[in-house]
């Protein structure tokens, strides 16, 4: 399949575009707001951030996603999706001015924890309705490179409004708080865009779409089971190693991200704001490998399969990572953050496809809900075992070879049940 006239056909359909859209604020304004969130936690000056406080911040604000990631998945089978969006977001935007409030009032720590982690919470409901409901937008021939465009789209919104957040933080006299509220004024535009879609295009089908509060809650358990017990079916047992392998792969780069946190700010800068620098280089290094995933997967993942794909990426990142990575030096830092940005991106987005072509729709929001919390609590445990593995500077050879052996599994295992 020509990957640039499908691309002009997939940009030629409105409601993609609108929906294309929507992410794109909504990410851009994910990628300020965590920006401030970094900068205020970790690069503080008068803060001494150590491996073990990164590990207990991702904690307070990832691991409850497990609890919300069940109840997203359930809801968003029956709630229109569009509204999840419109209202998702004027509700982030709120919340996300109650954390620049928070900022500039000397509050405990555990308040502006539970303030960022109500922002975040809401975001599961936003990107897995992002993701189950693309498949609304296009047609199947173009999912692949639909995946390819949207969600790495999204990710490389999210590294753009990172870069703005440090303009930002820098011209605004190190005002996180201005950061904040760009990222309230993002969220505002993704509301107002989603307006421009049908309330019933997005889905789901089916009358049930405004359950009373009890009986969707009630129904949480039973719904998920019903979810998985769907996954585990003999024809969509591919999704179920996709999204494992998957799973382990976010551990590792979930690992990484912790050493690359503590790298700039004690390793390989001076000062906080030289580690800020290094990390903005770091992140849009990062951007460019989902860049280079999004043109290179359609046409990889179209000739090898998506399985083998996710095969390529994690060899790839098997290899590439312990050679970039031990050196512990800047330049091949920068290049490890683009290989890793390239494999994870494509792997990804072959897991998507795999996920959105092997699942029924009734099934999609909750599926992709559980991916949320896989993602979210292999994130979490990666950055709990860094906390452990890691000395104050961040330099750590035994946890880059471990990484790299986890990749390692990953391909192998994937190569195993992957048809040729």
């Amino acid at each position: 399949m020509p990957v640039l006239p499908d691309l002009r056909v997939l940009l030629r359909l409105g409601d993609f575009r609108r929906l294309l859209a929507v992410r794109l604020l909504s990410q851009g304004a994910d990628g300020v707001y965590q920006v401030a969130l970094a900068t205020y936690v970790v690069f503080s000056p008068e803060k001494q951030t150590s491996a073990a406080a990164i590990a207990a911040a991702m904690a307070v604000l990832l691991l409850p996603y497990s609890l919300v990631g069940p109840f997203a998945g359930v809801l968003l089978d029956r709630w229109r999706r569009r509204q999840v969006f419109l209202y998702g977001n004027l509700l982030r935007a709120l919340l996300a001015c109650g954390t620049a409030v928070l900022m500039v009032s000397g509050v405990p720590d555990w308040l502006f924890y539970a303030s960022a982690l109500c922002v975040t919470a809401v975001n599961r409901f936003v990107l897995a309705g992002l993701s189950a409901a693309l498949p609304r937008v296009v047609d199947a021939e173009r999912l692949v490179l639909a995946n390819s465009l949207s969600p790495t789209a999204g990710t490389l919104a999210a590294t753009a409004g990172g870069g703005l957040a440090f303009v930002l933080r820098l011209a605004v006299s190190d005002s996180d708080v201005a950061v904040i509220l760009l990222g309230a004024l993002l969220y505002l535009g993704a509301a107002l865009v989603s307006l421009r879609i049908a309330p019933t295009l997005l889905g789901p089908d089916g009358a049930a779409v405004h359950p009373r509060l009890r009986q969707a809650l009630g129904g949480t358990a039973r719904g998920l089971a019903l979810g998985v017990r769907h996954l585990l079916e003999p024809e969509r047992r591919p999704a179920a190693r996709a999204l494992t392998a998957m799973t382990l792969m976010r551990f590792c780069y979930g690992a990484l991200t912790v050493m690359v946190l503590m790298l700039c700010r004690y390793a390989l800068a001076d000062d906080t704001d030289e580690g800020l620098t290094l990390l903005g280089l770091a992140l849009g290094a990062s951007g460019a490998g989902f860049f280079a995933a999004a043109v290179l997967t359609p046409w990889t993942a179209g000739r090898l399969g998506p399985g083998r794909w996710i095969v390529a990426c994690a060899a790839g990142a098997a290899v590439l990572e312990p050679a970039l990575g031990l050196p512990f030096a800047t330049a091949p830092m920068l290049v490890a953050a683009f290989v890793l940005g390239l494999t994870t991106q494509g792997a990804k987005i072959a897991t998507d496809t795999i996920v959105q072509s092997s699942v029924d729709d009734r099934f999609r929001g909750r599926i992709f809900s559980v991916y949320d919390v896989l993602f979210n609590v292999a994130f979490v445990g990666a950055a709990a075992l860094a906390a452990v593995m890691l000395p104050s500077d961040g330099r750590s050879a035994a946890l880059v070879v471990l990484v790299a052996l986890v990749y390692g599994v990953v391909a192998a295992t994937m190569a195993r049940f992957t048809p040729q």
